[in-house]
């Protein structure tokens, strides 16, 4: 598990999870025609494209891994914040 998390810290860009988080929010609420399952495909390229972006245009391994890594977190961040919510929605039933 230490390795997994040195990972996510070695490779997760905060902007690019924020703007990812941004793009998983409009799409879950606002585009009901994509299903869920692919949300978080479609965050690892959102999060791909704006990393390679980020850095020129320069296309090397960890800028890909940093891309995927951070459309993933932003993925994981939604759904950790919604279970919150649930359970403190729930606490208070």
């Amino acid at each position: 598990m230490e390795e997994f998390y040195n990972l996510i810290v070695q490779y997760a860009v905060f902007p690019i999870a924020v703007l990812c988080f941004g793009v998983g929010y409009t799409i879950k609420h606002y585009v009901p025609k994509i299903p869920n399952r692919f949300i978080p495909v479609i965050l690892a390229c959102v999060g791909l494209v704006l990393s390679v972006a980020f850095n020129q245009f320069n296309f090397t391994f960890d800028i890909v891994v940093e891309g995927i890594c951070s459309g993933l977190i932003a993925t994981g961040s939604f759904e950790a914040i919604r279970n919150l919510k649930d359970k403190e929605k729930n606490k208070k039933e």
